[in-house]
């Protein structure tokens, strides 16, 4: 796909882009004849990069962001891209500044590329607020040392974009070991398969490859999850690495499925240890419907909280409302379920329990239709908060 370029990139001194978002885009092969079977490559540095830089606190935009455009704009993972394209993807991206580049696996004299092969990493990084690029980052070394490769990019990457949170390579790379490349190739397969049950299997190849490699265990984990199978979940879910960018995710879902397994207790303390790191509303809200499940009065509190950060979620209101009719304060339970009737003229229970608020009808022991009612949220939506985060740190430098 090419554009025509709408102004020049003027070379200037390294910019830093702390406060901006990333767009992390898949280094295409400079060995366009082995391209099908190295584009794994690409994908892995772009996936290694983008969790490198986002665990050190700066804001990247998620592969299911850059997917989504690549396919608006028909544009193929693995694709050598003009520059002018790059702009656009990350134009459309609305990122302040996006990350690029290719490899290249030089062969031996055979003519054949394994392990040993020679690996280059090239990449760029173009400032699109100033139209300027950043001096190339480049490295090479053995195809079978790709991870080690992959994280001195990231680090010096971090050097440029934030170089006040990189602190020093050594410090950088012991808290992200080594992966065999074989795990890794497995991992990027995985994401890169269309079919459920071969993501499965890829990950958990990637998985067993490398007990240390934590990625894989959180994208098992998420994908039984979605299957609804949570004892299956938890137990990947578990062997994430605090140091992952997923892992506030990971022990939110984990909360999650102790609530499903009947663990209140446990799902509690798994909500407030991600609600002190990240309070998002949904992270309330299921906190609230554990303390719920435990009848704490704490339970109408966190509801609250939930209902602070978003008053069009009629969850949020039917919650809040289950809370207080549980407890016996059947005027105020009476206001929360009709204002989930405003934003949801259709919902059953909220009509249900309306009714009970206005005949003074409580809990019944053993009562079937009014127990467990609490409505979990699943999404773990923490993209804006970590804006905000990396915005107020920008501010006060």
């Amino acid at each position: 796909m090419h554009l025509r370029l709408p102004l020049l990139l003027i070379a200037a001194p390294v910019l830093c882009f702390s406060a901006d978002t990333l767009a992390v885009l898949p280094l295409f092969s400079g060995n366009e004849s082995a391209a099908a079977n190295l584009d794994w490559i690409g994908e892995s540095a772009a996936e290694t990069i983008q969790e490198a830089l986002g665990s050190a606190g700066l804001m990247v935009l998620s592969r299911e962001d850059r997917e989504e455009v690549y396919r608006r704009l028909s544009v193929s993972t693995g694709t050598v891209l003009t520059k002018a394209t790059v702009m656009k993807i990350g134009e459309t991206l609305d990122a302040g500044a996006v990350i690029f580049g290719e490899f290249e696996v030089a062969p031996d004299s055979t003519g054949a590329r394994t392990l040993k092969s020679s690996l280059t990493l090239k990449v760029h990084v173009i400032d699109l607020k100033r139209l300027r690029e950043n001096p190339i980052i480049q490295h090479s070394g053995p195809l079978e040392q790709l991870s080690q490769m992959e994280m001195r990019v990231s680090w010096m990457l971090l050097k440029q974009l934030a170089p006040e949170t990189a602190g020093t390579e050594q410090d950088f790379v012991r808290l992200r070991p080594a992966v065999r490349v074989e795990a890794m190739e497995s991992y990027v397969r995985g994401l890169m398969a269309q079919n459920l049950d071969q993501r499965i299997k890829l990950f958990t190849q990637a998985a067993r490859l490398d007990e240390h490699f934590s990625p894989p265990d959180f994208q098992l984990g998420r994908l039984y999850f979605q299957r609804k199978d949570y004892k299956s979940a938890e137990v990947w879910l578990q062997k994430v690495a605090k140091t992952d960018l997923h892992f506030m995710e990971a022990s939110f879902l984990t909360g999650i499925c102790r609530y499903y397994g009947g663990d209140f207790d446990s799902a509690i303390q798994q909500f407030r240890t991600v609600a002190a790191e990240i309070p998002l509303n949904e992270v309330y809200n299921d906190l609230g419907a554990a303390l719920s499940r435990k009848n704490d009065a704490a339970a109408a509190d966190n509801f609250r909280k939930a209902l602070e950060g978003d008053q069009a979620d009629p969850d949020y209101w039917f919650n809040l409302g289950f809370a207080l009719w549980k407890r016996g304060d059947f005027t105020q339970a009476a206001t929360q379920f009709r204002a989930v009737l405003e934003r949801s003229t259709n919902d059953q229970d909220a009509t249900y329990f309306l009714g009970r608020c206005l005949r003074g009808e409580g809990p019944r022991a053993g009562e079937a239709r009014s127990e467990g009612r609490e409505r979990i949220k699943t999404t773990f939506e923490d993209s804006a908060f970590r804006q905000l985060q990396a915005e107020l740190k920008g501010k006060q430098k």
